[in-house]
C-alpha cells in the first residue's frame, strides 16, 4: 500500500500593525480609597483612572498583532476591553519592559556592547568591544580583552553604545492584541481599561471677610478638582472626569510595579585619602533652598489688579482667582461625577487644576471650641496662670439659604482673611465628603486671647468639683463650646448635649471672663 506524505501547512508570522495615536480620549479619575484624609502623594499617586481611548487602526487580512501604544503604563490588562475588531481578541499582551538605561542593560545581558572612551589629555576616542556580565542593578560588570572592569570606574570619560534596541522592549507602554481578519479593513476601534497611578483632591481656598465684632460673618469658597497623574503617559485634549464618593473596588492582583529605576553606579575611590575632598558632619557649600513659591492661587491673581506706586504697594482684597472653566456636578448614583466641560492636557508626571465650585457670601459662625480632655486640670490654690490658648473655627449649614447647598468632596483648605495689607494666610484643614444639609465646619488656628483654664475645686470619693473659666481679651464678644464628655451631676446651666456629649455653650463678652462650676460623677 502507497503511502502519502502529508504537508503541514506552513506558519505565517502574523502581520504587526502600530497605532500610536488617539482620536479622543476619555479620562475618569478616583480617588485613592485608603488615602482617608491625607493629602494625595504627588509622586507616585495611588488612586487609579478608567481610560477609554478610540482609534482608527488599518487591519490587514490574516493573522494580525496590533500593537497600541502610549497606553497607560499603570494599565490592568486584565481590565482592558477592546471593541471594534471584526472577529474579536484572541490574545492580550501588556509590554510592561520600557526601554530606560537599566531596561537596555538587563536586556543586553551576556551580550556584546562597545565601549568608547576618551583619553584627557589627547582627547582622542577608542573604541573597544566587551560583554556585560553583571547588572543593571547595584553596578555593571564588563568583560573585555583587558579582564573585567566596572562601567564609569576607569577615570576616564566613556560612554557605552548597543547594536540596537533588544526585541521585547518598549520605548512607550504598549498594549499588544492578537486578531484575524477576512479582508482588509479600515476600522475604529474603542479599548477601555483601568490603570493605577492617577489620583484627584479637592483644593479649597476660603477667603473669610472681617467679622467686625461679630459672631458670625461671611466667606468665599473657591475649589479646585486637582488631578494627578504619576505615569509616563501624557493625554491630550483629554475629556477629563472625577468620581467623588468611594466605589466597591478589590484587588484581585498585585498593583503594577513602578517604572524601573535608572542606573545607579558607584565605584571605590582610587586616589590616596589626602586627595579625596572632605565632607565634614553635616555642614553644606551649598546655598540655602529658595523660599516656597506661593499658592497656586495666589499665582494666577489678576495681575492688573496690582498697583505699584512710589509710596506703597496695594493688592487686591481677593484671593479666589477668576474662573473661567468650572467643572460641572452630575449625579453618578450615589456618586458624584464632575466633568469638565472643555478638552484638556493631563502630563506625565503632573498635576491639572479645574474649578470646580465657586460659593461667594457663604455665611458661618466663628466659634471657639475645645474638649476638657485636651486641658490639664490645676488644684484651686495653685496661682499660676494656667490658662491655655482655645482653637477656633468656622462653622456653616451646608444650605442653599446659606450660601451652599451642594456637596462637597473631601479635601485640603486653606483659610485667609482680608486685611489692609491684602488677604492673610489664617491656617490649612482638612475637610470630609459633605452631603447637602450637612454642618461644615473647618479648623483655623487657636487664639491667644481667647483662653481657657480648669480647676479642680474639690475631690470626694465619688465625685470630683471643677471650675471652669473662659477669659476674652478681645474687643468683641466671642462665641465658646467646651465638651465635657462625663456624667455630670444635675443640670448645669449652658450645658447641653451636642451629638451626646454635654457641650458648655456660652458667649463671652469682650475683654471680660465667664466661669462653669460643674460636677463630675466617679465610678
Amino acid at each position: 500500500m502507497e503511502q502519502k506524505n502529508e504537508v503541514s501547512p506552513q506558519y505565517v508570522k502574523p502581520q504587526i500593525v502600530t497605532s500610536t495615536q488617539r482620536d479622543k480620549v476619555n479620562l475618569t479619575v478616583y480617588r485613592d480609597p485608603n488615602r482617608g484624609q491625607r493629602a494625595m502623594s504627588k509622586n507616585w499617586p495611588q488612586g487609579y483612572a478608567m481610560v477609554s481611548e478610540t482609534r482608527t487602526v488599518t487591519i490587514p487580512a490574516g493573522e494580525a498583532v496590533i500593537r497600541f501604544e502610549n497606553v497607560a503604563e499603570g494599565m490592568f490588562p486584565e481590565s482592558a476591553i477592546i471593541s471594534g475588531l471584526p472577529n474579536g481578541v484572541r490574545e492580550k499582551n501588556m509590554d510592561a519592559r520600557l526601554l530606560s538605561p537599566a531596561g537596555l542593560v538587563d536586556a543586553y545581558l551576556k551580550r556584546q556592547v562597545t565601549i568608547t572612551r576618551t583619553d584627557k589629555a589627547t582627547g582622542k576616542s577608542i573604541s573597544s568591544e566587551a560583554m556585560i556580565t553583571a547588572g543593571p542593578f547595584g553596578g555593571v560588570i564588563l568583560e573585555s580583552e583587558g579582564g573585567f572592569e566596572a562601567l564609569h570606574c576607569t577615570g576616564l570619560p566613556e560612554r557605552m553604545s548597543y547594536g540596537g534596541v533588544p526585541e521585547g522592549l518598549s520605548a512607550k507602554p504598549t498594549l499588544s492584541v492578537q486578531t484575524i481578519s477576512d479582508k482588509q479593513i479600515t476600522a475604529t476601534l474603542t479599548i477601555t481599561y483601568l490603570s493605577a497611578g492617577f489620583d484627584w483632591d479637592a483644593n479649597y481656598i476660603a477667603e473669610a471677610k472681617p467679622i467686625d465684632g461679630k459672631m458670625a460673618g461671611k466667606v468665599d469658597i473657591f475649589g479646585w478638582m486637582t488631578v494627578a497623574n504619576g505615569g509616563a503617559t501624557s493625554f491630550d485634549n483629554a475629556n477629563l472626569m472625577a468620581v467623588a464618593g468611594q466605589p466597591n473596588r478589590e484587588r484581585s492582583s498585585p498593583g503594577p510595579r513602578p517604572v524601573e529605576k535608572g542606573l545607579n553606579l558607584k565605584c571605590w575611590p582610587t586616589q590616596r585619602t589626602h586627595e579625596i575632598p572632605y565632607h565634614g558632619g553635616y555642614t553644606s557649600v551649598l546655598p540655602p533652598p529658595p523660599p516656597p513659591a506661593p499658592p497656586m492661587a495666589m499665582m494666577e491673581a489678576d495681575a492688573e489688579n496690582i498697583v505699584v506706586t512710589g509710596a506703597r504697594i496695594k493688592v487686591a482684597k481677593s484671593m479666589a482667582p477668576i474662573a473661567a472653566v468650572v467643572a460641572v456636578q452630575e449625579n453618578l448614583g450615589d456618586l458624584k461625577l464632575y466633568h469638565v466641560p472643555i478638552l484638556v492636557n493631563i502630563n506625565a508626571k503632573g498635576q491639572k487644576q479645574v474649578a470646580m465650585i465657586v460659593k461667594p457670601d457663604v455665611k458661618y459662625d466663628h466659634i471657639y471650641r475645645i474638649n476638657v480632655d485636651n486641658i490639664s486640670a490645676y488644684y484651686n490654690d495653685d496661682d499660676d496662670d494656667q490658662s491655655k490658648p482655645i482653637p477656633f473655627l468656622l462653622k456653616s449649614m451646608n444650605k442653599t439659604e446659606d450660601g451652599l447647598g451642594l456637596p462637597l468632596p473631601a479635601g485640603r483648605v486653606a483659610i485667609f482673611e482680608n486685611s489692609e495689607f491684602g488677604p492673610l494666610w489664617l491656617g490649612e484643614s482638612s475637610l470630609t465628603n459633605r452631603a447637602v444639609g450637612d454642618e461644615v465646619e473647618v479648623e483655623v488656628g487657636e487664639s491667644s486671647a481667647v483662653r481657657i483654664t480648669l480647676r479642680l475645686m474639690q475631690k470626694k470619693r465619688n465625685s470630683e468639683e471643677y471650675r471652669l473659666i473662659l477669659s476674652n481679651a478681645l474687643p468683641y464678644a466671642v462665641r465658646a463650646e467646651v465638651e465635657i464628655p462625663y456624667q455630670l451631676s444635675g443640670n448645669p446651666k449652658s450645658v447641653r448635649k451636642i451629638d451626646g456629649i454635654p457641650t458648655w455653650e456660652v458667649v463671652v463678652p469682650a475683654n471680660d471672663e465667664v466661669s462653669l462650676i460643674y460636677k463630675v460623677k466617679l465610678q
